[in-house]
Parts: C-alpha cells; sequence; structure tokens
C-alpha cells in the first residue's frame, strides 16, 4: 500500500465500452432470463423453483407449504431477483390452462382463463407434482453438473436429469434481446410414441415423425386449421406458426331456432378481452351476422352466440367472428433455445428430439457410473465383512486387546481403511450366522448389478433398450390413457365462403344505377328504361344508366390504374341528386373514372393505358376491399389508363392517336393479375385511345353516335402482329377514334 492516489480512470471510445456492456447485459438475458435448456425445456428461475421445493421435502404426497415461504426459499438461496417475479413464474407453473402438464400443484386462487390475477403467495399454497418427481429423479446420483448459487454458499443444478421431455410437453416463451423463443406444447403421448421410433430409426425423416406427433396439443383445446404441409414446413425450419380456432357446436331451439356454444378458445386468449372484443364490435356494426353475446360460463367454458336472424347459417357467422376477432389466433412457433453447449440456436423438431435423447443417455451412464461406484466401494465393506466371520475370534480379541486396533486389523488381515473402519462400526447384533448369510447373498446381487451395469455402460444398444424402458413407462403414467392425458387439440379444414357476412342479411331486389357526367351517384328502385328527363344538378347531365341489384358489386376502373369497389345496397337513394363518388372512395381529383360496371366474377377484362400497353386480367382478382382501392394496371410515367372492357370474342382492335387501327388475335394477350402488360401497338406520335374486343368472322361493330352501331364486316386486313403500327381506319369509323361513346 502507499500513500499516492491510484488512478482508476481509463480512456475508453464510449461506442466500446458501451459495446462490451450492453453485450454482457444480452448475453445475461439470454443465457439466464429469456431462453429455455433444450435438455429440460426450464429457465433458471423454473429450475430453481423445483429444486428448491425439492429441498424442502414438498413430495406430491406430502403437505402444502406457503407460496410465499417457497418464494422467499428461492429468492435468498438461489435467485436474486424479486419475489413478484418469481412468484409469477411458481405461478404459471401451476395453471392448468397455461400448462400442459403443470409442474406444481397449487392449492388456492392462482388466476383463471378470464385473465383475473392471482391470490397473493402469503393465501396460497404448493407442493410438486408426480411429473416434476421425474423430472428431479436421479438429480443425487451425480446425474448433471452443479454450479455455486450466486452467494458461493451452495450449489444448484446447471439442468435437471429431466426424464420427462419437458420442453415439448409444456413448451416455452421468452423474449431475448434480438432474439426471441415461442415453442408451442404437445401430448406427451405422442412425443414418447416419436421418441421410441427415433431410437428405433435413427434415420428417420420428418415427415415420419409427424405420424407421430400431427402438431402442438394446447391445455385449452381448440382446432387446428393449417394444412400438414404448412405444419411441416414450419417444423423443419424450427419457424412458423400455427392458426387455432375455438371449439364451437349448435344447439336448436324452439321455433327453428338456434344459439351457437363456444366450448374451447385458442390458446393463451383471454376469455374476459374475448367477450369485450365481441362486444365492441358489435357496437361498431361490424359483426352484422351477430344477435348477442353472453357467457354462461361455470368450471368449464360455454359461450352463448345469438345470431341475428334463424336463417344465418351458422358457419358462415362462426366463420365472419373467426376473422374478427381472437376465436382465432397465430400461436407462432420459434423452436430458439439453449443447446447442451449453452449456445443459443433455432432447432427443428428432429433436433430437439435427439437432443433430449442424448441428454437421457449422458444421464443415463452418469448414473450408471454413479452406481457403480457405491457397488464397488458396498463390495469392499462385504469383502471386509466376510473376513472378519471367517476370524471372528481373532477379530473380537484384537478390539479387546490392542490400543490401535484398526491399524492391527489392517496388518493382520490385509484390509483397506474402509473395510477396517466398517468392520469396527459393525453393531454386536450383526454377529448373528443369519447376517452372514445375509451379506453373502447381497455381495452375490451386487457382483451380478456390476456386472449388468458394465455391459450397459459399454453397448449401445442396451442403453438404447433402458431410454426405450424409461419412456414407456413415462407414457403409461401420462400419456392418453392416464387421466387427462388424451390429446385435446383437433384437426380441421376451415370451410371456404365466398359470400360477404355483410350481404348476407341483403334483400335482393333490383335496381337501377345512375351516375352524372360530375360522378353523383344514385340507384332508383326497379330496372328502369333510361329516362331524358332525369333530374341532375344545375351544369350536370346523366352518363350512366345502369340495371343491377342490391346484392352486387360495382367495379369502377379510373385512370390512375386502380380498381374500386362499391356495394350496390349501399348506394344513396334515388330521391334526391345522389352523392359524389370521390366520397365514396378515394380518388384523387386529378384522377377520372373511365369505365363502371356490375361485378361479374366469371368474366375477364381487358386494361389498356395511353402507352399502348395491356393485358387481360381476371374479375375475380380486381375486386377491392378498402376505399384506396387495387392497383392492377401499373402506368409508365406521363400515361394513363384509358380502356376498361370485357373480354369477348377472339380478336382485339386497336387505335391510337394515328388513326391507325392494328387488330390481332386475343391470344397473343396474355392474362395477369397486375402489371404494365405488354405492347398492344406502335405509335410514331401519340399514343392509344380505344381497344375493342370483337369476334373476327362477325366484324367490329363501332357506336357512332346518336344510338347507331356500324358494322365493318371485313377486317381481315387489318389483322397482323401485335405491337405493330396499323393501317388508317375504314372510311366512316369515327372522327373521335373511339370503338363506343366515352363514359
Amino acid at each position: 500500500m502507499t500513500d499516492e492516489p491510484v488512478d482508476l480512470i481509463e480512456d475508453t471510445p464510449l461506442t466500446e465500452a458501451l459495446g462490451q456492456r450492453y453485450l454482457a447485459y444480452a448475453l445475461s438475458t439470454i443465457m439466464h432470463r429469456a431462453l429455455p435448456d433444450v435438455r429440460d425445456g426450464l429457465k433458471p428461475v423454473h429450475r430453481r423453483l423445483l429444486y428448491a421445493m425439492r429441498q424442502m421435502r414438498l413430495d406430491p404426497k406430502g403437505s402444502y407449504k406457503k407460496s410465499a415461504k417457497i418464494v422467499g426459499e428461492v429468492m435468498g438461496n438461489y435467485h436474486p431477483h424479486g419475489d413478484q417475479a418469481i412468484y409469477d413464474a411458481l405461478v404459471r407453473l401451476v395453471q392448468d390452462f397455461a400448462q400442459r402438464y403443470p409442474l406444481i400443484d397449487g392449492q388456492g386462487n392462482f388466476g383463471n382463463i378470464d385473465g383475473d390475477n392471482p391470490a397473493a403467495m402469503r393465501y396460497t399454497e404448493s407442493r410438486l407434482t408426480e411429473i416434476t418427481e421425474v423430472l428431479l429423479d436421479g438429480i443425487d446420483e451425480e446425474t448433471v453438473d452443479f454450479r455455486d448459487t450466486y452467494d458461493g454458499e451452495d450449489t444448484e443444478p446447471v439442468v435437471l436429469p429431466a426424464g420427462f421431455p419437458n420442453l415439448l410437453a409444456n413448451g416455452a416463451a421468452g423474449i431475448a434481446v434480438g432474439m426471441a423463443t415461442s415453442i408451442p406444447p404437445h401430448n406427451v403421448h405422442e412425443i414418447c410414441d416419436a421418441l421410441l421410433y427415433l431410437i428405433k430409426t435413427p434415420g428417420a425423416g420428418l415427415e415420419k415423425l409427424l405420424t407421430f406427433m400431427p402438431g402442438p396439443d394446447f391445455p385449452t383445446g381448440g382446432i387446428i386449421i393449417d394444412e400438414a404441409a404448412t405444419i411441416l414446413e414450419a417444423y423443419q425450419t424450427g419457424r412458423g406458426g400455427f392458426r387455432v380456432r375455438a371449439k364451437w357446436a349448435v344447439e336448436e331451439r324452439p321455433r327453428g331456432g338456434y344459439i351457437i356454444v363456444v366450448t374451447e378458445i385458442p390458446y393463451q386468449v383471454q376469455k374476459s378481452k374475448l367477450i369485450e372484443k365481441i362486444a365492441d364490435l358489435m357496437s361498431a356494426r361490424k359483426l352484422p351476422l351477430l344477435g348477442d353475446v353472453r357467457d354462461e360460463s361455470a368450471e368449464d367454458i360455454r359461450l352463448v352466440l345469438e345470431p341475428k336472424s334463424r336463417t344465418v347459417d351458422a358457419a358462415l357467422l362462426m366463420e365472419s367472428l373467426f376473422k374478427a376477432c381472437d376465436l382465432e389466433s397465430r400461436f407462432s412457433l420459434n423452436m430458439n433455445v439453449l443447446g447442451p453447449n449453452q449456445v443459443p440456436g433455432v432447432m427443428d423438431l428432429k433436433a430437439v428430439l435427439l437432443a433430449f435423447l442424448d441428454h437421457r443417455r449422458e444421464v443415463l451412464l452418469r448414473r450408471s457410473r454413479f452406481r457403480l461406484g457405491k457397488i464397488e466401494h458396498r463390495l469392499e465393506i462385504l469383502a471386509g465383512y466376510l473376513i472378519a466371520y471367517l476370524n471372528l475370534d481373532e477379530v473380537i480379541r484384537i478390539i479387546r486387546e490392542e490400543d490401535e486396533p484398526k491399524q492391527e486389523l489392517m496388518a493382520t488381515f490385509e484390509l483397506s481403511d474402509v473395510q477396517a473402519e466398517a468392520i469396527l462400526n459393525m453393531r454386536l447384533r450383526s454377529l448373528r450366522k443369519l447376517e452372514e448369510l445375509e451379506i453373502k447373498r447381497e455381495n452375490k446381487a451386487l457382483k451380478q448389478e456390476r456386472k449388468d451395469l458394465k455391459e450397459l455402460i459399454g453397448s449401445a444398444d442396451l442403453q438404447d433398450k433402458k431410454i426405450a424402458g424409461e419412456l414407456r413407462d413415462i407414457r403409461d403414467r401420462f400419456g392418453a390413457k392416464a387421466p387427462g392425458g388424451a390429446r385435446r387439440t383437433a384437426f380441421a379444414s376451415p370451410p371456404e365462403f365466398d359470400v360477404d357476412p355483410f350481404e348476407v342479411l341483403v334483400e335482393r331486389e333490383p335496381i337501377t344505377v345512375v351516375c352524372s357526367e360530375k360522378g353523383w351517384i344514385r340507384s332508383l328502385k326497379g330496372h328502369q328504361e333510361f329516362q331524358p328527363d332525369t333530374k341532375y344538378k344545375e351544369g350536370d347531365a346523366g352518363r350512366v344508366w345502369l340495371p343491377a341489384e342490391t346484392t352486387d358489386k360495382l367495379i369502377l376502373f379510373a385512370s390512375n390504374g386502380r380498381f374500386y369497389t362499391l356495394a350496390c345496397d349501399r348506394l344513396p337513394g334515388g330521391r334526391g341528386m345522389g352523392e359524389p363518388i370521390r366520397l365514396m372512395i378515394d380518388l384523387a381529383n386529378e384522377d377520372e373514372i373511365i369505365a363502371m360496371m356490375v361485378h361479374d366474377p366469371a368474366r375477364e377484362l381487358l386494361v389498356a393505358s395511353s402507352s399502348g400497353h395491356g393485358f387481360r386480367v381476371p374479375e375475380a382478382e380486381v375486386v377491392a376491399s378498402k376505399r384506396g382501392g387495387k392497383q392492377v394496371l401499373n402506368l409508365i410515367e406521363g400515361a394513363e389508363a384509358r380502356v376498361c372492357v370485357p373480354v369477348v370474342g377472339d380478336t382485339l382492335a386497336v387505335i391510337g392517336d394515328t388513326r391507325k387501327l392494328l387488330a390481332f388475335p386475343l391470344e397473343d394477350l396474355p392474362v395477369m393479375a397486375r402489371g404494365r402488360g405488354v405492347t398492344l401497338q406502335k405509335y410514331a406520335d401519340g399514343g392509344l385511345i380505344d381497344a375493342a374486343p370483337f369476334t373476327l368472322k362477325d366484324g367490329l361493330s363501332v357506336d357512332i353516335g346518336a344510338g347507331k352501331v356500324r358494322t365493318f364486316a371485313d377486317m381481315k386486313s387489318y389483322v397482323a402482329g401485335r405491337g405493330g403500327r396499323g393501317k388508317l381506319a375504314p372510311k366512316g369509323f369515327p372522327r373521335s377514334n373511339r370503338f363506343r361513346q366515352a363514359l
């Protein structure tokens, strides 16, 4: 020690200092908080909880202890964090709706599926379950490594022996720094079947393993609606997800009515919040088919849904609810775990199963070596006992007369220190003749056990048989035949509905859609003939007169290449002048509606732009679900959409500003869902004006105005390859260069 001050200031760049400290924090979070170990499926807080409860002798058949006492023991000896965090972890291990196989048996209020909080730790009591006994079995037989606790006064296990496949059986969830984990629970009977097959056939593929364990088995049941190929891909990559729906049934009511009863909801969905969400959607009129919802649950879930009308299809009603609320939810899969070397990584399902088997093999070998050491020690003692029985009188004399009987015994009979100590500690009652026979029998049995253990340690086949026997025992104790062991989550394919739920309650009636030149739209009752005296706003005039029905959809195509959709039942009535279309859709002021028609999903449409590009598109692909429409025709800079007409016939006629007309087969035009399209016609100047499909043998019919149509019968001379320039339009063709009157 010196009297001079010590300089503790280090000159380190801020980025380097922050990086080192953040890396230390991230590693601590990943390894000691968020990610489970692939071998026992536990995080440190769970492992410490279970180990501490074992040290407190809270066996499944013993008495309960206050949770507060358990939390205090864990916090004081093993887990130096907040008591509430430890209690929260304990509570989750008790909840049968959170854990497929609870690891702690609780007594008291530990919360419920509605999301209610558990009682305080001073009111609840806990003890271990039989499954936890299997997880901890053999922990005192040097089967796993131990490390010092945080204060160095005790030791704790690095991992549990884990005779139960807990990682897959109960799943795991956690968020670390830069990574997360999300593993759903599975059925232990199916896991054991897959493990047994993997022991028998190590090279088995994942597809075969999924025949034994087809997917998750959630504690709250439900129905998985994913296809087998989707599930296989998720397990192959270790990443993906599962769509889970509520289980429901129809109960008949008098006069042809019915109600829908939901008996199982998706995993980790709180029932109270689910009902609140449904009520909010009803208030917002987003569930037009649902009349009422009420909760009649007791111990089991019973959520009652009443339809708006008895004519509503139950499956369609449920489909609308699945899309709108958490009666259908997605549970993500991210098998990011700590491997045996404590390195985090994403594993596929087979790798997780193999890691568990490798761990069980390691535990078996370490346990066997531990037992072998105990047998050797006992055989050494028994050998000393037999020497003592053969020389009983001399042994008694030495003990009675010698000052150092231990050393004398070792010298006289060539005994080891252990043997001499055992003889000196022998009770007088053990000197019976019967005891000598028992020692000989024990000696023989131990030698046979030692032989068996050595064979086990040296034979992989015997190890496989031993592990397989343990797995069969787990399957028998906790599998499908045990209480609560049967699979709870089913698999099904969802029904497909093309009907919009909002349309089901719409009564089908004929209407006439009327749209003015300035874009004011309305509907008149019935199919009416065009009426020239129809009133419009001052300075406005009629533009579209279209027969339709209230259940139809109206398709609009704008100059920006986007399609918009309007429901005909929601159009304003015909008593007034209607409403501007721009208030119903998001259409910019510089864009115009160039086509309007009643939707027919069986048709194809021709779309084309002023740059001379176009393609065919199935009309089923253009329906827009939002006000902003759906972009279908992509435009080059400076171009605008010009044409949208139904595809008929076998030939396409195209004309541009050059007044040159070109015709080519429609089959040369590709079918696309979205894009710019291909070149229809090339122009020396200007661009495309109009295009019209027609049947070549029938000729090209053109609207020349004033309700008159002219047909040009011979169009063969205009037929050429797509993308040509064409030739001048025939005499009598309209000066507007259009095949039909503009919309």
